[in-house]
């Protein structure tokens, strides 16, 4: 029998974790797991739980959102390479981007019974800094602070919507950010209102990209730049084009690259995986490739 871990977050979306966590618990054991429990607080994260312990498992399971598999790949990513356990994730979340793009079931059941029958795969995760990583995304300007500003009630209550409306609120308010970027091959230098670093296909349950542009453990991010368009009917223009996956166009840029650093006039705002992630006037982005492996 496999002794796992099981990371909770029984806040995550509608609170729908901890209703489920006794039929998870159930289903996991009709498989001869041993399973021990770490329920995550504002005392204790994810990250806390998988740093401290997870070198004694073969396999943590991350029940929650984006912003908790986040956490627990931080913790995670924190231990030598050949003391990291296998990932399960039964997604709970809001917009659970990572579950859309690994193509991971959105019911708990039948989550729990593609991490028991599946195989682990190898996972690009970035990293910011020392010991600061991420999933899926890191992203500053438009939009961005939508994610975190919009209170988690609102969240629950309206899903995608919420990231919408958050989104066409903030319109008014749209700022370029003058910077230069240097990535593999190359350098560009200009006023940007977006930028993103990402490793998935959706972004926020609303973006999707196709996945033959997107290799998760290729090494590489894909990043989008996005220029401020002159007009209204021109910004119209540039999220359509984006949201239809035509990412070509004068306004917008995509870069595969594995490493990337962004000086700017001025500290930026950074958001991590849907989190707030920290204002850089600064910052260099590098892939770790296949640092983690996911079960799917």
């Amino acid at each position: 029998m496999e002794h796992i871990m099981m990371i909770v977050n029984p806040y995550s979306g509608k609170g729908k974790a901890k209703e489920m966590l006794c039929d998870i618990i159930s289903l996991f054991g009709t498989h001869e797991y041993i399973i021990t429990v770490y329920v995550t607080s504002s005392e204790r994260r994810s990250s806390y739980f998988a740093e401290t312990y997870g070198a004694d498992y073969g396999l943590a399971v991350c029940i929650g959102g984006d912003g908790t598999l986040s956490d627990t790949v931080n913790g995670i990513m924190r231990l030598p390479f050949e003391k990291r356990p296998a990932i399960g994730y039964i997604p709970m979340g809001t917009a659970n981007d990572v579950a859309t793009t690994l193509r991971l079931p959105s019911d708990p059941k039948k989550a729990v019974m593609a991490v028991a029958h599946g195989s682990p795969v190898a996972f690009d995760i970035g990293q910011i800094d020392e010991d600061t990583f991420f999933t899926y995304i890191a992203a500053f300007g438009a939009f961005t602070e939508v994610s975190y500003e919009t209170p988690q009630n609102i969240k629950n209550s309206l899903g995608h919507l919420a990231y919408v409306l958050g989104g066409i609120g903030s319109l008014a308010t749209i700022k370029e950010h003058h910077v230069k970027i240097e990535y593999d091959g190359g350098e560009l230098e200009g006023d940007y209102i977006f930028g993103g670093v990402t490793n998935t296909t959706s972004v926020a349950g609303i973006v999707k990209f196709s996945p033959d542009d997107v290799k998760l453990g290729d090494g590489l991010f894909e990043v989008i730049l996005v220029k401020k368009p002159v007009s209204l009917p021109d910004l119209s223009k540039t999220v359509t084009a984006i949201l239809n996956q035509d990412i070509v166009s004068d306004s917008v840029t995509m870069l595969h690259t594995s490493r990337i650093k962004f000086t700017f006039d001025e500290p930026v705002k950074w958001t991590r995986d849907g989190e707030a992630g920290g204002e850089y006037k600064e910052l260099e982005i590098r892939n770790c490739r296949e640092a983690v492996k996911i079960i799917l």
